[in-house]
C-alpha cells in the first residue's frame, strides 16, 4: 500500500513490476537484484544514468507491441544494478526468516532438483522448510524450487545452444521425457516449442 500527500507537481518516475512480468522474466539476475533491493527501505541514487535508464525504459514501453522483451529486461537489469550501487545502509527488513533467505540465495547460486538437498544444507527437514517458505511467501519450498527450475530451463533454452536432453541433465531430471513433461505441465508447451517460439 502506498500513500502520497503531494501539494506540488512531482517530477520523477515510478517503477511498477507486475507479477506476470516477473514470471515471464528469464534473467535470474533481475530477480536476485529485486530481492536485494526489497531488503532496503530507501536509497538515493546520485548517478544521472538512473534517469537515463528510466527514460529508455519508458521509450521502450511506449512501443507496446513492437517492444523487445530482451531489450526491456536488459534496461531493467542495468537500472537495478545502478540502484543497488546507491545502497549504503544495512538492510532493514525485520521479521524475515534467515533460513528462507538462505534458501533463496542457494537457489540463485546452485540449482539442484531436490528440496531435501536444500533442507539438508539448512539443517532442517523438508517439511520444516516447506512451513518456513509458506509463512514467508505463501508457497511451498517445492513450488519455489519449481519456479527456479522452470526459469533456468527457459534461460538455457533462450540463451544457449544446449539440446533439450543436455538441459534436462544439467537440471538433474531423471531423463529427457520427465523434463519435457515437467516443463509442459508448467508452461503448457514443450521445451522444443518454447525455443521455436523465441525465434
Amino acid at each position: 500500500m502506498h500513500c502520497w500527500n503531494i501539494e506540488t507537481q512531482p517530477e520523477g518516475f515510478v517503477l511498477l513490476l507486475k507479477k506476470a512480468f516477473l514470471e515471464q522474466c528469464i534473467d535470474v539476475d533481475i530477480k536476485r537484484m529485486i530481492s536485494k533491493l526489497s531488503a532496503h527501505n530507501c536509497f538515493t541514487p546520485k548517478d544521472h544514468d538512473v534517469k537515463a535508464f528510466f527514460e529508455l525504459l519508458c521509450a521502450e514501453n511506449e512501443k507496446a507491441l513492437s517492444s523487445n522483451k530482451f531489450v526491456t529486461e536488459g534496461l531493467l537489469k542495468a537500472l537495478l544494478a545502478k540502484l543497488l550501487e546507491s545502497v549504503v545502509a544495512e538492510p532493514t527488513m525485520p521479521g524475515k526468516n534467515s533460513q528462507y533467505e538462505t534458501f533463496i540465495e542457494l537457489l540463485n547460486k546452485e540449482l539442484k532438483n531436490s528440496v531435501s538437498h536444500y533442507a539438508s544444507i539448512l539443517n532442517t527437514t523438508p517439511q520444516n522448510l516447506n512451513a518456513i517458505c509458506r509463512k514467508e511467501n505463501g508457497q511451498s519450498a517445492s513450488e519455489i524450487l519449481s519456479e527456479h527450475l522452470i526459469n533456468e530451463a527457459k534461460r538455457l533454452l533462450a540463451y544457449t545452444d544446449f539440446t533439450v536432453s543436455e538441459i534436462s541433465n544439467q537440471l538433474q531430471f531423471k531423463d529427457n521425457s520427465h523434463f519435457t513433461k515437467y516443463f509442459k505441465r508448467n508452461q503448457g508447451i514443450t521445451p522444443k516449442v518454447y525455443r521455436q517460439d523465441l525465434i
